[in-house]
């Protein structure tokens, strides 16, 4: 079944995928806040960060729970981050993108996995500076998990794991070189994994534009870091990997086509 068969379908679906995506969206960024300070995310109700008080269910509502309460806490008045309101409408556009790119399909579903732990990797790298395994292990899972579903050939399998170890192993070699050179850390071991695994679902094409255009985007985020007067500051470049990772990943046929048209290929 499609969700392009018919209209009905498709802005039913298209509703569904936007409200879970903001559940999911609201979800990862407490997980991503736990894990950065050190708390289970699994165990444990949800609660305000400044007063500690248990949340209600009127106060996890995605998107409308913060609108409604003017982005405070409805027990100590506390302001609440806009971060919340953001990642609650930003994942839930992700995923609404995920179900139009890839449709009701198993492919859909791994892919939008993918997209979870690169979303929830991200906000843990903004917060510590760290990458962490958990995300990039649940991603090697779903990839291998929609195998059987998906059923691609072993040449398929072959080019994927290649990309893998291609570009994570290149990274690695490169890294090594730039820490001598530099005299200190220029790349972090997350980013490395991060990138091997992107090549499991992206490929060797696919992963070598999405380092390209991370690099892209890692640069901009350092020139807003720098007219905030934040000059000097450690960047984080896990949120650059999964952002241009996530880019390739919904719109990457279109911009390999584009680019090759410039090249007149």
């Amino acid at each position: 079944m499609s969700i392009w068969m018919d209209r009905g379908l498709f802005i039913y679906c298209s509703v569904v995928a936007f409200a879970l995506g903001a559940v999911f969206g609201s979800f990862l960024n407490c997980a991503a806040w736990r894990i950065a300070h050190g708390e289970s995310f699994l165990r444990g109700r949800s609660h305000c960060p400044s007063c500690g008080h248990e949340l209600g269910v009127r106060d996890l509502v995605p998107i409308f729970s913060w609108l409604v309460q003017r982005g405070r806490c409805r027990y100590c008045g506390t302001k609440i981050s806009v971060r919340y309101l953001l990642a609650e409408l930003f994942f839930a556009v992700v995923t609404v993108l995920c179900l139009w790119r890839f449709d009701l399909t198993a492919l859909c579903l791994r892919n939008w996995i993918f997209l979870c732990c690169l979303f929830c990797l991200s906000l843990v790298d903004l917060e510590c500076y760290t990458i962490p395994d958990g995300c990039l292990l649940i991603a090697v899972g779903a990839w291998v998990a929609a195998l059987p579903f998906l059923r691609p050939g072993w040449a398929e399998i072959g080019r994927s794991v290649l990309a893998a170890l291609l570009f994570g192993g290149g990274i690695l070699l490169l890294s090594i070189v730039m820490d001598k050179l530099l005299g200190k850390e220029s790349l972090g071991g997350g980013d490395v994994k991060l990138f091997a695994v992107v090549g499991l679902y992206l490929g060797i094409t696919g992963t070598l534009f999405t380092v390209l255009l991370s690099c892209v985007l890692g640069l901009l985020f350092a020139l807003v870091l720098a007219r905030q007067g934040k000059k000097g500051q450690a960047i984080p470049f896990g949120p650059s990997i999964s952002l241009a990772a996530a880019i390739m990943l919904l719109f990457g046929r279109g911009i390999i086509q584009w680019y090759l048209g410039l090249l007149g290929l």
